[in-house]
């Protein structure tokens, strides 16, 4: 055998290290990563890691044997324990026996075989094929404590210790592994059980817990590996777990010795036997969770409770208090706790009658259905009629699913309801019990008639209204706080309060009860949560149980309360055995001709197996046959063809040196084409070359004439501007000589009328004795005057709009055509007005003095001609006083 050491960063090989003999099961390493020991059944070995070389061997009698050799943390020693549980402590450096542990008491004698130490080194457990577990302390080197695990366990596995960083490496916590496949977490302090991994069904086959106390990754026996959360785990811890771990006993620090170690201890109380005031030893006792859930309070025990208060807590205050329900539970029930009777029946395994009972009960909850299979084959085991009872799962779920983390109090408290308060259930079995639902009709016909009747009327039975109720418990039509409610109730007081509960429970819903008709609407009430107080409902289960008479009252038919016997549970056989043994004897008859059915079936099935192999065989080999003589003949013509093929390919052959031949000289033509295209190639590329040449050239060409015409174009649009600019200038002089004009006209009217005024003042002046006669002849006058002048100011306005209209011509025709024509008054050029092109281009400054001398001539022109006009008005005006004048004198000719 031999041993590698790989780097764990380049996954390489680092060495080889061989020595043992046989397999090695343990390899313990220092804490400086230095030295390593491994462990063999014969030998173990010290191993230098720096040279991987071996330093010392450990040598034995074969009929010792070696159980374990490791270091303890946080120093040099190697503590070798051996199969005869001999203990001895080396010195690493020097490799000499520093001390010895004396040998275990003969009372509590552990053959050990797994070994767990503190991180300080200073607490050592060991264990074996036992449920006791030895404490030793490795300073004062004596057994200070021995741990004796629940009756399930008969030997222990593996021990580890959890880590805590805040207890300086005194592990408290001890996790142990037994052969369940249960790993069990205890206090060794206080002697609890904290929590617990892995189940019966998916068992622990070994475990590891990381150095940092975050994680435990344990291998399952079906092969998975699961990895569990110790936060999450020590989070539970104050939830109820069953009182499975028993310590025996304590030995004061200052007397260590072997006599009375065993000492007993509860859930909630470490018990130690009577010593003196200077020998006690304090216990540290778990801390509660006080926010944690408290519903599950049910390994609480207390002996001091008195019934008569809690009744009159429970009236008081309708229900108790959620945090010690549980509690106040148990100690109305007085569960006995009998760990060993329970554990027996559940030893049994699943009930034959519930191995199927996911089909008729699919419950999501796996763990859920595991607890309530358990339970029902305990009960199964426990009396042979709750096999049979259809009900017990309805009955027996509600408490399942609450005490679902303890299964010990989970069957008890089921026990002790149908012990107590399911007397008389199983007389008429398999019917329902027809005495107790009519104990319930008779409450009921005393109480409330009109309801009875009404049930009589539509044909509903007590099997409807009561049954029901009492076969599930309520907890159909009961939410779970109104459950809980009501069992505080249930279980503070006589068994008929069941019984009565029924009858209060019809009669507070009698108003929907009496507006049903239908059967369905019965059994779907009865089946369903309704809306109804169970406050009202306990207070008139009180009403009744007082005021119903004791003829009638289920007080008087049932027995007082009894509990549960100690030890060993009690025998329930209050049923009509000759009908359960002769179901049995029914169901185990088909049982048995069932499997005889199978076997038979199985034989058949084996024969039809056989002779079908056969058949397959003998087709098997005639196919064979056949094959072999078509693979013959197939040989044969696989002959002929390769004679054939051989012809052929000589033939071949010929034709393809024909076939070179002739590519040769095809080869030899084809590089003189080749040749002669690759000179006209050439010829065409200089061609393409002196090609692209002109168009280069040309394309020069075209792009000069493009950027002469856009030079052109710039040119004309400077032509433009200038026109528009000349166009602008005529304009403004035109409205400065039209403003003249209209102010020369504005003068000229003013003067008019003065003249004609002061004109009028002398006629009348001169004909003041003739007014009356001269009237008509005045206004003749005026109106010939005026119509003179209207004719006058026309004659003025056409003239001034003629010259206008021509001087805006002439200014339009030289705006458009300011290099074609020649100013008429300019010195030295042609009348006619054109001249060659290449005087046409002068400068702006030329053009611009040359307009505006040819304006001025215009200007005279204009003042000339309006001389003129108001010279002939004058003389117009001259000619009518002098006609008018002397139409004064000649007053005759007026009349005339």
């Amino acid at each position: 055998m031999f041993l590698t050491c790989m780097e764990t960063v380049t996954k390489e090989l680092v060495s080889w290290m061989r020595g043992h003999e046989s397999s090695v099961f343990s390899i313990s390493v220092h804490a400086s990563g230095r030295y390593a020991i491994t462990t063999s059944s014969d030998t173990a070995q010290l191993w230098d890691l720096d040279t991987f070389q071996r330093k010392r061997k450990l040598n034995i009698l074969q009929s010792v044997g070696i159980q374990k050799v490791f270091f303890l943390p946080l120093s040099n020693t190697i503590l070798s324990c051996f199969k005869d549980n001999s203990i001895f402590a080396w010195e690493c450096d020097t490799l000499s026996c520093k001390y010895q542990l004396p040998a275990p008491p003969e009372s509590s004698s552990v053959l050990y075989k797994v070994f767990a130490v503190t991180r300080d080194g200073r607490i050592l457990a060991a264990g074996g094929k036992s449920n006791h577990l030895h404490l030793w302390c490795l300073e004062a080197k004596q057994l200070f404590r021995i741990i004796q695990m629940p009756t399930k366990v008969r030997a222990i596995r593996h021990l580890e210790f959890l880590p805590d960083s805040f207890d300086a490496g005194s592990n408290q916590v001890l996790g142990v592994l037994s052969q369940d496949g249960i790993m069990r977490f205890v206090n060794i302090q206080t002697c609890k059980l904290l929590f617990e991994i892995g189940s019966l069904d998916e068992g622990i086959s070994s475990s590891v817990i990381s150095p940092h106390e975050r994680y435990i990754a344990s291998i399952m026996e079906n092969g998975s590996l699961n990895i569990y959360s110790v936060q999450a785990l020590t989070q539970e811890i104050n939830k109820p777990p069953p009182p499975l771990v028993k310590v025996i006993e304590d030995l004061p620090k200052s007397k260590l010795n072997s006599g009375g170690l065993k000492m007993k201890v509860t859930s909630g109380r470490v018990q130690r036997p009577a010593k003196s005031r200077e020998n006690k030893i304090q216990a540290r006792i778990l801390k509660q969770d006080l926010t944690g859930n408290f519903e599950n309070k049910e390994n609480e025990v207390s002996d001091g409770l008195n019934k008569k208060r809690l009744q009159i807590l429970l009236k008081g205050y309708g229900e108790y208090p959620t945090k010690y329900r549980m509690f106040i539970w148990r100690s109305l029930l007085q569960l006995p706790e009998n760990h060993t009777a329970f554990s027996s029946l559940v030893d049994k395994g699943v009930h034959v009658a519930f191995l199927n009972l996911q089909k008729k009960y699919p419950i999501k909850s796996r763990k859920l259905l595991r607890v309530l299979q358990r339970t029902l084959s305990a009960l199964a085991h426990w009396s042979a009629i709750f096999s049979d009872t259809p009900y017990l799962p309805l009955l027996a779920f509600p408490f399942v699913k609450l005490f679902q983390n303890n299964q010990l109090i989970c069957f008890e408290v089921v026990a002790t309801l149908i012990i107590n308060w399911c007397q008389h259930w199983f007389e008429y079995f398999p019917n329902p019990p027809i005495n107790i639902l009519s104990m319930i009709e008779n409450v009921l016909a005393f109480h409330d008639k009109e309801l009875l009747q009404h049930f009589i009327d539509h044909d509903i039975t007590s099997q409807l209204y009561a049954w029901p109720l009492l076969e599930t418990v309520f907890s159909e039509v009961l939410t779970r706080e109104e459950w809980l409610k009501l069992f505080d109730n249930v279980f503070s007081n006589h068994p008929s309060f069941l019984l009565m509960t029924v009858v209060a429970y019809n009669t507070c819903s009698r108003a929907p009860l009496l507006s049903c008709s239908l059967r369905d609407d019965f059994e779907y009430f009865f089946h369903h949560r309704n809306n109804l107080d169970i406050s009202v409902v306990i207070r008139e289960v009180y009403h009744l149980m007082d005021t119903t008479p004791t003829d009638i009252h289920p007080n008087g038919k049932l027995d007082a309360f009894v509990a549960l016997t100690k030890g060993q549970y009690p025998v329930f056989n209050q049923y009509p055995k000759f009908i359960v043994d002769y179901q049995t004897r029914e169901r185990e008859r088909i049982r048995n001709d069932e499997l005889d059915f199978l076997r038979e079936r199985q034989m058949v099935e084996d024969m039809q197996a056989e002779v079908d192999q056969q058949r397959v065989e003998d087709e098997a080999w005639y196919q064979k046959q056949e094959l072999l003589r078509k693979a013959e003949e197939t040989r044969r013509e696989m002959l002929l063809q390769e004679e054939e093929k051989m012809v052929q390919q000589r033939q071949r052959l010929a034709s393809v040196k024909r076939e070179l031949r002739a590519k040769e000289m095809q080869l030899q033509d084809a590089t003189r084409r080749r040749f002669l295209k690759l000179q006209q190639d050439q010829r065409e590329m200089e061609l393409r070359r002196l090609n692209d040449e002109i168009e280069r050239k040309v394309h020069m060409r075209d792009q000069e004439i493009a950027t002469t015409a856009k030079d052109l174009e710039m040119r004309h649009l400077e032509l433009e501007s200038q026109k528009r600019l000349y166009e602008k200038n005529l304009i403004r002089n035109q409205e400065a000589v039209a403003k003249e004009m209209r102010e020369d006209a504005d003068t000229y009217r003013r003067k008019v009328d003065l003249e004609e005024h002061m004109f009028h003042k002398l006629i009348e002046a001169g004909q003041t004795q003739n007014q009356k006669t001269q009237k008509w002849e005045e206004a003749k006058e005026k109106d010939f005057h005026l119509k003179s002048e209207k004719k006058a100011s026309a004659l003025s306005d056409a003239s001034r709009k003629w010259f206008l209209e021509k001087e805006l011509d002439d200014a339009l025709e030289h705006a458009e055509h300011p290099y074609n024509t020649v100013p008429r008054c300019q010195s030295g050029q042609a009348a006619s007005g054109y001249v060659p092109r290449t005087s046409q281009l002068k400068d702006s400054s030329e053009v611009d003095s040359s307009t505006h001398i040819s304006l001025n001539q215009r200007r005279v022109q204009w003042d000339t001609m309006e001389q003129d006009l108001m010279e002939r008005v004058r003389n117009l005006r001259q000619r009518l006083t002098a006609q008018a004048r002397n139409r004064c004198r000649t007053p005759h000719l007026l009349a005339t």
